[in-house]
């Protein structure tokens, strides 16, 4: 079983930050991390390994990316304890299609002031009609699209109010449902 699940923001998507992920895996295992698998091309890796520290782990991860590289992606690092507990406390159980819930991973758990920037977002977006919600959960958001994720004005916001990665602190890269839900059963099996 892996313990921990990096995420990798903004690699592998249209054709920039390119990071193959077999050269991938070996810049994790290089770092002392063992069983070291991906999944899909956009920087989902899991891994094992005796450390704790998320946040020293995803920085260390980050270093190890732009030298290996020359690429810089936000990391997010969750233990497989962690994702479960994310995924558990589901705010959409009701909606039948995965890809129109995502989570958005957070290296931090959100501030009181961040949420209510994000809550007049939301309320702006129904105001011209969206459907759109997004619900907290612990160090992740959760934003149900179910006009689509593409098209939706308040992920596009949400990641302006949480700001450019590594600014305030604060890390963020999202993932489906579907994609969340798999990293978690690839967490079991290896």
């Amino acid at each position: 079983m892996a313990s921990h699940l990096a995420l990798l923001r903004g690699i592998n998507v249209g054709g920039r930050n390119k990071v193959p992920m077999a050269e991938l895996r070996d810049v994790v295992a290089s770092l002392g991390h063992t069983g070291v698998t991906t999944y899909i091309q956009s920087g989902n890796v899991l891994f094992t390994t005796p450390e704790n520290d998320t946040d020293e782990l995803a920085s260390a991860l980050e270093a190890a990316i732009t030298g290996a590289f020359g690429v810089t992606s936000s990391v997010v690092v969750l233990s497989r304890d962690d994702l479960a507990q994310i995924l558990d406390r589901n705010p959409y159980p009701e909606e039948p299609n995965p890809k129109l819930v995502h989570v958005v991973f957070l290296s931090v758990e959100p501030p009181a002031d961040l949420l209510d920037r994000i809550k007049v977002a939301e309320g702006a977006a129904a105001a011209k009609g969206s459907r759109d919600t997004v619900t907290a959960i612990g160090p992740a958001l959760c934003l149900h699209t179910p006009d689509g994720f593409g098209t939706s004005e308040l992920a596009q916001v949400l990641f302006r109010i949480i700001g450019t990665p590594g600014q305030k602190g604060i890390t963020a890269t999202a993932r489906n449902w579907a994609t969340a839900t798999k990293l978690l059963s690839l967490c079991e099996e290896t």
